[in-house]
């Protein structure tokens, strides 16, 4: 019964190993663009800041004692205006409420392209 189960295993290991095996190895192509040439793909620029909890407190000081003075719920639109350390400086849309918020719960979105 166990090389029975070890017989098996072996198969199954081996079926799943073949495809990475067989498949060609990626190699990256060279930069043939020039450096002068700029081109704008939705790749190439950072996508929207995003809030990654329900709710983000609003500080006075980018520190976790200082005075709240709002809260950045998920889905409020808001602009960053300059970060220090792991701190955004933020301006909440939806309310007019300015003030620090954790780089912890809000992060700048990344584009995903195939080319």
């Amino acid at each position: 019964m166990r090389t029975a189960r070890l017989t098996v295993t072996a198969a199954i290991l081996g079926a799943l190993a073949l495809p990475a095996l067989s498949a060609p190895s990626a190699i990256a192509a060279p930069n043939s663009s020039p450096a002068s040439t700029t081109t704008s793909r939705p790749c190439d620029r950072l996508g929207p800041w995003v809030i990654a909890t329900k709710a983000v407190t609003i500080r006075s000081k980018a520190t976790s004692r200082s005075i709240a003075r709002g809260v950045l719920y998920r889905g409020h639109k808001f602009t960053v205006h300059k970060s220090a350390g792991s701190w955004h400086y933020i301006t909440d849309k939806t309310t007019g409420v300015k003030g620090w918020v954790s780089g912890a719960y809000v992060y700048r979105d990344v584009y995903f392209c195939l080319d």
